[in-house]
């Protein structure tokens, strides 16, 4: 299930009271880190999910489905998502001796949120452009990543961008 785009995140944390907790989680149920310009920047995503949900002692299948998620909403994210801080062409992460190509750019940030059994999973980056899903290509060599999201997420979808970029975001819970 996709839903897209979202209401912003300024939006949704309104002054006004909210019962659902989803927004305003207790500090043992949230937790971020920011997306280095390192080469291992997706591997880190990966073990910081897993560590996080551990931790939160989510099932295994939960955890799993959202390292996947996690994998490759920061891939898109570093690949599409991150722009230089002077207007700059996007950084391609996996070009050739890329060290330090995003060392210029605006941060990229990975939060994981619990509630009950499941877990939101959100990549914020300074892009404007907004995830494009490509048609089915069994012979290309990428372009599947957010088939993936779509296949282990309850929903996915992202906030409107906007001067400070966008948040990619998807819920991974227990499979029925």
């Amino acid at each position: 299930m996709t839903a897209y785009p979202a209401e912003t995140v300024h939006d949704a944390l309104r002054e006004e009271p909210c019962e659902e907790s989803w927004w305003m989680p207790g500090p043992e149920d949230f937790a971020a880190c920011a997306l280095s310009s390192s080469a291992h920047t997706v591997a880190e995503a990966r073990r910081f999910t897993r560590a996080t949900l551990g931790n939160w002692q989510l099932c295994a299948g939960v955890t799993e489905d959202a390292a996947l998620v996690v994998s490759e909403l920061v891939s898109n994210a570093l690949r599409h998502g991150v722009r230089a801080e002077e207007g700059g062409a996007p950084a391609v992460p996996d070009a050739p001796d890329d060290r330090g190509a995003l060392a210029c750019c605006r941060p990229a940030w990975l939060a994981l949120t619990r509630q009950d059994g499941a877990v939101l999973c959100a990549v914020s980056d300074a892009g404007t452009g907004v995830p494009v899903v490509r048609p089915r290509d069994p012979m290309a060599e990428s372009g599947r990543g957010l088939h993936l999201v779509d296949r282990l997420s309850e929903a996915w979808g992202w906030t409107s961008p906007d001067r400070s970029g966008k948040t990619v975001w998807a819920t991974v819970s227990p499979h029925g």
